[in-house]
């Protein structure tokens, strides 16, 4: 049974349905959920309007208090939600734990517990005590149809629950993370027209969504000429909430300690340090030294790492939301001038900051939305069938021993190049680019790996001779534009 959604909701249709198919159903016995993402993507908004349309109990738990605090909050909640608020006492988990159940003694019902690792933080024996509640047999499990719900902003530690040895693993019938919305559905988040400049925000700011509707209250630049203006007052502002949520990231994740040597790691993935090794050599540090900090960067969603398409032992590090690029790339650099606010400062910083935020910023993320479009949005006739993987890869010359740099390498389910791709951000593309793709289509046709088609991403269109000789490729020169990006496959 799928609720409808609320008209205030924005997308996540597709989240909607799972969440409202596991909270209705009728099977008898309660049943575990998990639901994750990073911070400001509505997770919350998600549950709090699931439970609003059932009649479910939501609690969100707090930030460091002892234990008896705790409980105290969740029985106090469990009181409201029964109408008999200041009825309820818990002294201790198991009974918390066996109330909630009760939740759902009649009726399918969300039981949902937010911001879940701060309890588990004063109870580490939490998990263990739901998983011995949830037991197959155990009468209150059996006798309740509650919808147990646990939701929380870190990545690792809410995947971690349902891993390997860990004591839920195997107990819940759903996980569900809720991720940023992609460039396209960015745009119509912001209602942006111009697509060039519903570009330019999302390399900025990415896809959260809580950046403009908490964050700036629907503030958003009306034309190419205010980008400029909105970027200097909505971001490099320290009257606004952006310009320190990237520290609040890293600080409000339980995995991240030492949190100046995380952004040390980050900022030299930004300045365009991928490797492991390239990584560790620009902090001066051995690579293993490093290796943990780039698998919890890595765990709390803040870094991906990828294989090279043609040399599988080698794999780049990526940041995987704009503005922490944005942040490392344009404003750490200059943090405490940006802090010390005068009149034309920060219109000056901006300035001198546009080569970084070309090169750092705008380069990668926009390869970063063309490998989208290329997985998630191209037709399977564009790239000469369907692609299963779209990577990054370097191409070796043998006969220059040169190496080449592809922005795009389409891979179908066998592993095998669909196609090859170079994207430029802020270049008219012509022949020389065309001309540099087919060498690398020559290299890799005699290792055997020949691409059905090769593609050109460009925001800022193409030449008319390259258009020409696109028209008559028969399709295996695919020209990419901005207008293909948001509206064609």
């Amino acid at each position: 049974m799928n609720l409808p959604k609320p008209t205030d909701m924005f997308d996540r249709t597709w989240e909607w349905a799972q969440l409202t198919r596991f909270v209705t159903d009728q099977e008898p016995g309660a049943s575990l959920g998990v639901v994750s993402g990073q911070r400001r993507q509505g997770k919350t908004f998600l549950l709090e309007a699931v439970c609003e349309a059932t009649g479910g109990f939501y609690y969100s738990a707090t930030e460091a208090v002892p234990r008896q605090e705790a409980l105290r909050q969740l029985g106090e909640a469990v009181g409201r939600h029964a109408g008999a608020p200041g009825t309820v006492r818990f002294t201790h988990w198991e009974e918390a734990l066996d109330a909630l159940l009760a939740l759902g003694g009649e009726r399918p019902v969300p039981v949902v517990i937010d911001e879940f690792p701060y309890l588990v933080h004063g109870a580490p024996e939490l998990p263990s005590l739901i998983q011995r509640a949830l037991s197959p047999r155990r009468r209150e499990r059996v006798e309740s149809r509650a919808r147990i719900l646990l939701c929380g902003s870190s990545i690792s530690f809410m995947g971690n629950l349902l891993m390997g040895s860990a004591p839920l693993r195997g107990r819940a019938s759903l996980e569900l993370i809720v991720p940023t919305f992609d460039y396209r559905a960015a745009r119509e988040f912001w209602k942006l027209d111009d697509l060039r400049l519903a570009a330019l925000v999302y390399l900025v700011v990415g896809g959260t969504p809580a950046y403009r509707t908490e964050f700036l209250r629907g503030a958003a630049p009306t034309s190419l000429e205010d980008f400029d203006r909105w970027v200097i007052e909505h971001v490099l502002s320290p009257a606004s909430p952006l310009f320190r949520e990237v520290r609040a990231l890293l600080a409000e994740d339980p995995t991240l300690t030492n949190t100046g040597l995380y952004h040390t790691v980050l900022a030299a993935v930004a300045e365009g340090n991928c490797t492991r090794g390239s990584i560790a050599s620009r902090i001066e540090r051995k690579a293993t030294d490093i290796s943990h900090h780039l698998t919890v960067l890595a765990g709390a969603g803040l870094l991906t790492v990828e294989p090279d398409a043609f040399r599988r032992n080698r794999s780049a590090y990526r940041i995987t939301e704009p503005l922490v690029r944005f942040y490392h790339s344009v404003m750490r650099p200059v943090y405490a001038q940006l802090e010390q606010v005068r009149p034309g400062r920060t219109e000056r910083l901006w300035t001198a900051a546009q080569p970084r935020f070309r090169s750092a910023v705008t380069g990668p993320v926009f390869e970063h939305i063309c490998r989208t479009w290329a997985h998630s949005m191209a037709a399977d006739e564009t790239l000469g069938g369907m692609a299963m993987q779209v990577l990054s890869g370097v191409v070796h010359d043998p006969a220059t021993r040169a190496n080449h740099e592809v922005d795009l390498v389409a891979l179908d389910a066998d592993g095998r190049v669909l196609a090859i791709g170079e994207a430029k951000w802020g270049d008219t593309m012509g022949l020389a680019h065309l001309e540099r793709m087919e060498r690398i289509a020559t290299i890799l046709r005699e290792q055997g790996r020949a691409p059905n088609a090769i593609t050109l991403f460009s925001g800022a269109g193409f030449m008319p001779a390259l258009r020409e000789r696109a028209r008559r490729s028969a399709g295996q020169l695919q020209l990419v534009d901005l207008e293909r990006l948001y509206h064609g496959e």
